[in-house]
């Protein structure tokens, strides 16, 4: 187990999976520290390119790529070799996709970070989930990245604050000190269902918000959709995984808040785009970016079929993506539902 102080580790080796703007933001975030990157992409022609010119062409291209840091790699099992920590940046309805290059045994002994705030589409396992159930990883070995911390802002160098999430928490500070920097402050953690889930019905939230904001409702409005939805994230979160925690630190509330209301919130965004008439596929392309909200209120929609929370906004934003309820008509009876 790589539990050690971090004084007696010499230049920790870090895998990063994925190749979009989170991702990218991370191995920025990483390049600050005492640390070897090895970042994998899919994509031969974006390597090549951040190999020439050290940037990425496709996302947060203004941020410069140290090559004296940062190995790039096509193959991932020859990425995570050698890798102490291996992080996992890649849209949820992907994952499973990505990951089946490598096995149990590429995996064994390494600390696995989940930096998707999502939930494995058709199986409706959370990231943590699929690590135990496929790749027979311990939840000890498991840590994951919550917060606010949008990699827009990140690119900017604007001073940001994440969560390290994990069974173990000397497991968590050990990863939080790598990632901390002059303009990241990361805090550990061990209510990792509670945070992933948190994590998740944010997206799915901010959805809520955009679609509202696309039909014109105001700020009151949304400042009554937010706090109604922090209470139900707590309710469906203490059904599925109760335990004592501060629903209103950062990787709780902070995340919700950041994005309900941040310009660079993706799902906002689509949410946005879906209230002022767009087709799901038409915003999907337009966009061109993954939403993880629209995957994740089907999820969640469907886990809570065991459980039976009260959950409104949830249940409209389901009704709107799925069922083609238009979204004045879902808005408009949530509207009476709040309080």
């Amino acid at each position: 187990m790589v539990t050690q102080s971090l004084s007696t580790q010499h230049k920790p080796a870090i895998a990063v999976i994925g190749a979009g703007s989170w991702a990218t933001a991370l191995v920025k975030i990483l390049s600050e520290g005492a640390v070897d990157i090895r970042w994998w992409l899919r994509n031969q022609e974006s390597l090549e390119h951040i190999r020439r010119y050290q940037r990425n062409p496709d996302y947060l291209s203004d941020v410069p790529i140290n090559p004296e840091k940062v190995q790039l790699f096509a193959d991932m099992k020859e990425a995570v070799q050698g890798a102490q920590y291996v992080i996992i940046a890649i849209p949820a309805a992907f994952v499973q996709d990505a990951l089946s290059q490598l096995s149990a045994a590429d995996l064994k002994g390494k600390v696995l970070v989940s930096a998707v705030k999502g939930v494995v589409p058709q199986k409706n396992w959370l990231i943590t989930e699929l690590l135990e159930h496929e790749y027979q990883v311990k939840p000890t070995h498991i840590c994951v990245i919550a917060g606010p911390c949008h990699a827009e802002e990140v690119a900017l160098e604007k001073q940001s604050y994440l969560t390290i999430a994990s069974e173990d928490l000397a497991q968590a500070e050990n990863f939080a000190q790598l990632i901390a920097n002059r303009f990241i402050k990361a805090v550990p953690n061990q209510d990792v269902y509670g945070v992933e889930y948190s994590a998740v019905m944010k997206n799915i939230i901010a959805l809520a918000c955009g679609i509202a904001h696309g039909l014109n409702y105001g700020d009151n409005f949304q400042a009554v959709l937010v706090s109604n939805a922090m209470q139900e994230i707590r309710r469906f979160v203490e059904t599925a995984y109760p335990c004592e925690r501060d629903l209103y630190a950062s990787a709780y509330l902070g995340d919700l808040l950041v994005t309900a209301y941040s310009q660079f919130s993706r799902n906002r965004t689509f949410g946005n785009m879906i209230g002022r008439g767009y087709t799901v596929k038409s915003a999907q392309m337009e966009m061109n970016m993954i939403a993880e909200g629209y995957y994740a209120v089907k999820s969640i929609y469907e886990i809570n079929q065991k459980f039976g929370v009260d959950m409104p906004i949830t249940k409209a934003v389901y009704q709107i993506l799925y069922e083609k309820v238009t979204p004045g008509v879902a808005i408009g009876k949530l509207r009476w539902l709040l309080a």
